[in-house]
């Protein structure tokens, strides 16, 4: 009888709980779209009876990859293999990493370890520009703000959310970590180029002239080069010093 009249004290609440909105979240780190399902599925679009081999132009890269190391360690060359599987593809599909551990002679378990760890393999389906928005820190605050060139781009592209493609097929836009360009923040990375300092009417620019089939040129988008600040360069005015210079001169 004494411990059944004190359940009704277990079971009341001993410290007020925050309701779930208010509480900050644990996990900071971005979710990538593409490369987040590490169990493979059969679809009509990647499954082991669609076939992939590399055509001559890509396949005489492969063999220059490959000779760079010894025979019996060829399978060192996974990483840069793999990329140009997804480069010839389009993305890193299953039939890519099937011909991948053929061509380095490797078991196919060991090829889909490493397409399932690095996020740069994208495992689903992207359009022709993979648009990446850092979504950092330095970027959120540089410049006009991150979350302004963002906002452009979802308006801008129809609508369209993180991890998603436009229905033309020749956009996807994701949001990844710290892409390294901090100092001239915003900026984004469209398959292998930065643009970077930019505004909602420079996005806008780069993302029509990719539209219409051109390329728009990389890097800064305002009037400075790399990364010197706004009133030009103060440092590293001068030709650098050559070897040995301010050495003692048994060291020259």
């Amino acid at each position: 009888m004494a411990l059944r009249s004190l359940l009704p004290l277990f079971s009341q609440r001993a410290v007020s709980v925050a309701p779930a909105s208010s509480v900050r979240g644990i996990s900071t780190s971005i979710a990538r779209q593409s490369d987040n399902l590490f169990v493979h599925r059969d679809t009509d679009y990647n499954n082991p009876n669609i076939k992939f081999e590399f055509n001559e132009e890509y396949r005489k890269k492969v063999d220059t990859v490959i000779s760079r190391y010894p025979k019996q360690y060829r399978k060192a060359a996974v990483i840069p293999v793999l990329d140009l599987g997804q480069r010839q593809n389009g993305w890193t599909s299953l039939a890519v990493m099937n011909h991948v551990a053929e061509v380095l002679e490797m078991p196919r378990m060991r090829v889909y370890e490493v397409a399932t760890f690095y996020t740069m393999y994208n495992r689903e389906p992207v359009g022709k520009h993979l648009i990446s928005y850092c979504g950092t820190t330095p970027c959120l605050l540089g410049g006009v703000g991150g979350k302004r060139i963002w906002d452009t781009m979802t308006s801008h592209l129809g609508g369209i959310k993180n991890g998603e493609t436009t229905k033309d097929g020749k956009f996807t836009l994701v949001e990844v970590e710290c892409l390294g360009a901090c100092s001239n923040a915003p900026m984004i990375q469209i398959n292998d180029d930065f643009y970077e300092d930019l505004t909602p009417e420079s996005t806008i620019k780069i993302l029509d002239a990719l539209a219409r089939g051109e390329t728009p040129k990389p890097g800064p988008q305002s009037s400075r080069k790399t990364s010197e600040n706004a009133q030009g360069m103060t440092t590293l005015t001068s030709a650098p010093y050559g070897p040995g210079e301010h050495c003692q001169p048994e060291f020259q």
